[in-house]
């Protein structure tokens, strides 16, 4: 899809990070004002449906904002998404990790934006602390003493990944359900390729459910 430079510098200050889901009503690409103003995206559309764009790509982008990104080139669409102090001072980190255990950089960022959104310090209400959120007991066994520490914490959970990406020998939608959910769940449901959980999805969490679909999407 190729997006018109004249409209980009519009898209790029579209803030989707609240939420990967388009319809959210908290999703600037689609919300309205309290006086009923059309939203960014609106806006944004109706100039591309006044130019000489493809009917089939508005119709594309109408039911799709999110294909709005897709057009725009990698630095751009990284810098529509991520926060001044996002991925940037973590990035040797990551790539340092993803070396030393064979595991791509951008599903390790995928995983760092769905689990703490690049914050060092989070810590969720189950206890799961730092940028790709290890419980306590888990950080242990991989020999992480600091999970608060994001070079232990994320040579530590990228060490976690690729064991579950070989224990699932390779299918990337099982890792993840597992990194979610644990091994554990995943293996009673008797769950070891991407095919077999598209069919038991159902009867993971709903979190689950959702988190294997909003890292896809937040790898890159």
């Amino acid at each position: 899809m190729s997006i018109d430079p004249r409209t980009m510098s519009q898209i790029i200050q579209v803030q989707i990070r609240p939420s990967l889901d388009p319809q959210s009503a908290g999703n600037s690409l689609n919300a309205k004002d309290e006086s009923g103003a059309p939203s960014l995206f609106e806006t944004v559309l109706s100039q591309y449906q006044s130019s000489s764009i493809d009917p089939e790509l508005a119709s594309e982008l109408a039911a799709n904002p999110l294909a709005l990104l897709a057009g725009l080139p990698p630095v751009l669409r990284s810098a529509s998404a991520e926060p001044a102090s996002g991925t940037g001072q973590y990035e040797g980190l990551i790539a340092a990790a993803a070396a030393k255990y064979g595991v791509d950089p951008a599903l390790i960022r995928g995983v760092i934006r769905t689990e703490s959104g690049f914050k060092a310090d989070a810590v969720s209400s189950a206890g799961a602390k730092g940028l790709m959120q290890l419980m306590d007991a888990t950080a242990r066994s991989l020999g992480v003493t600091d999970s608060l520490d994001p070079g232990q914490n994320i040579e530590g959970g990228t060490k976690y990944l690729s064991y579950l990406l070989r224990k699932y020998n390779g299918n990337e939608q099982v890792a993840l359900a597992a990194y979610n959910a644990g091994p554990g769940r995943v293996d009673r449901l008797g769950i070891s390729t991407d095919a077999e959980l598209a069919a038991n999805l159902y009867k993971l969490p709903e979190e689950t459910q959702r988190y294997v679909t909003k890292v896809q999407q937040a790898t890159y």
